[in-house]
């Protein structure tokens, strides 16, 4: 520049352009996204989409959508709510979603008929997952011959994937397969994986909480993130020690709200860190026969309730728009000591109308349901860059692809949609669509993510309306 230098400064300008190139928190083997703030919202605007409708709400912020799967059906009498429209009861599974019943839209009459039987005979519990988001009928083998579908996460990653550092994440609380006979003849690949890549390639979820720590707030290839990590653990560091610099840099372009909600979201990685790290030193596994990998906490509440904190920071980063998580395989057997449960789970569901193993059943069901309630409460208190709560910009799916877990049946499936799509979607009511493809519902949440030219996906037959 020639001349006085002074004489064009603009401070203003100047504030928001070191804003905008501050996207992250960079150090050795640490690379943290920074959430939502109102002092970089020019940079939250251009992180958007240059499409209008691409993966964000009309009001310009990130529109998230998400897949979690619970297995072996609900005890149905317990599951519906009483009443229509927004004239609705939660029945007793639901009843700890009640802080968030105004983001919840009960969703009746979505069947995947690729479920049930037909000529294949017994595996209801392959077909039931590896139907939930292809539509298809799967390919009874238990071989390497697997052919399912594209899953809609994955063939809404592909077009909205460039727009976040990650096209989607896949997590689960169970353990990874992709060969082997599991159910009746099917192959482990139909009942462990939810996302598919390609009719023969399922996208593997992660089970590890480390590794999906390291993979969001880590560096480098997986490598470099696995020196980063022996390095810290060496020297008895946070992952924030390496940021520090960085973070006390930006907190000082901060407005005083912004400077909470960082200091905020920094205190909730580090929680997550630590329990890592507990988990690690300290296995806890209250079943001697369920063998835990090292980092995998052992109480189940405390897995799921570390995956779904990383699915939020991971949205509230913006660090993807596209998630699922399988809570367990279709056809879990796992056990509830924490609820004094000590019977598997699949062998209650075939309760063959026995009152007290159907009143476990349900139990389980509202348990599954907390811990999803929990996740929705954070969503809902975490603001986003249009001051909109991050559940009201997002369409989380939360559901099964067994209805009856006795009777193994595939119509009238348990399916909850949260949030708002950003104003996309009608919540705070429970809705009948009279017996149609659920493939239906996940067309029209593609659409609402600007994903274009899906014309159908498994058994679709259009759009579902009224959503």
């Amino acid at each position: 520049m020639n001349g006085n230098p002074t004489s064009t400064r603009n401070p203003a300008a100047e504030r928001h352009l070191s804003l905008n190139r501050r996207t992250f928190l960079r150090g050795l083997g640490a690379c943290l996204a920074v959430p939502a703030l109102e002092s970089v919202r020019p940079f939250q605007a251009t992180a958007a989409s240059p499409l209008p409708g691409l993966a964000t709400t009309p009001g310009g912020a990130p529109l998230r959508m998400a897949f979690v799967y619970f297995p072996n059906g609900a005890i149905q009498p317990d599951w519906w709510p009483t009443g229509e429209g927004r004239d609705f009861q939660l029945a007793r599974t639901m009843l700890s979603l009640e802080k968030v019943r105004h983001q919840l839209q009960v969703m009746g009459g979505l069947d995947h008929v690729n479920a049930t039987p037909g000529p294949d005979g017994a595996g209801d519990h392959a077909r039931a997952s590896g139907t939930f988001l292809t539509g298809v009928r799967v390919r009874k083998t238990a071989g390497s011959d697997i052919l399912a579908g594209v899953s809609i996460d994955q063939l809404v990653a592909r077009q909205v994937g460039h727009l976040t550092r990650f096209s989607s994440l896949e997590l689960t609380c169970d353990g990874v397969r992709k060969s082997g006979n599991c159910d009746s003849g099917y192959s482990c690949a139909y009942q462990y994986n939810l996302g598919w890549s390609s009719p023969t390639t399922p996208v593997a979820p992660e089970p590890n909480p480390r590794l999906v720590f390291e993979r969001l707030f880590g560096s480098g290839s997986s490598g470099e993130r696995a020196k980063s990590l022996a390095l810290r653990r060496q020297q008895q560091r946070s992952i924030l020690d390496f940021v520090l610099d960085d973070a006390k840099a930006l907190q000082k372009q901060l407005t005083h709200r912004d400077r909470d909600k960082l200091d905020q979201y920094l205190t909730n990685m580090r929680d997550i860190e630590q329990r890592i790290e507990r988990a690690e030193r300290f296995p806890n596994t209250p079943d001697p026969d369920l063998a835990t990998p090292a980092g995998i906490p052992g109480s189940f509440r405390e897995h799921i309730d570390i995956m779904f904190d990383m699915m939020l920071l991971a949205f509230e980063t913006d660090s993807t728009r596209v998630a699922s998580f399988l809570l367990a395989n279709e056809g879990s057997n796992r056990a509830f000591p924490e609820i004094d449960i000590p019977e598997g789970h699949h062998y209650l569901t075939h309760h063959q109308n026995r009152k007290e193993m159907i009143a476990k059943v349900a139990e389980i069901d509202a348990w599954y349901v907390a811990r999803f309630a929990r996740f929705l409460e954070r969503m809902e208190a975490s603001r986003d860059v249009d001051g909109q709560s991050l559940l009201h910009n997002s369409m989380i799916v939360y559901g099964s692809g067994n209805s009856d877990g006795n009777r193994h049946t595939h119509v009238n499936l348990p399916v909850i949609m949260a949030g708002a799509g950003g104003g996309l979607v009608t919540p705070g009511r429970y809705a009948r669509f009279g017996g149609v493809p659920m493939s239906n519902l996940l067309l029209s949440m593609a659409d609402r993510m600007g994903a274009t030219g899906i014309e159908r996906l498994g058994d679709s037959t259009g759009r579902l309306q009224g959503v």
